[in-house]
């Protein structure tokens, strides 16, 4: 996370971000990274499987069969 935000860039690109977390572990992270880059008015991509990590991003884009949905 650090690595990701040291060099201030306008946009982070976030592959699984919590993929091989536990839930307690993912949970903290998710919203140090949402925290952060609010505070720093970062752009966030998430890219993820998981429903629970969707929900808390402020907006939601669904791939289906290769496309945007």
């Amino acid at each position: 996370i650090c690595r990701a935000l040291v060099h201030q860039p306008p946009v982070v690109l976030a592959d699984e971000p919590t993929g091989n977390l536990d839930g307690k572990t993912a949970n903290e992270v998710l919203k140090l990274v949402l925290d952060l880059t609010s505070e720093e008015k970062v752009a966030l991509v998430v890219v993820t499987h998981s429903e629970s990590v969707a929900e808390q991003c402020s907006r939601i884009v669904r791939m289906a069969e290769g496309r945007l949905a």
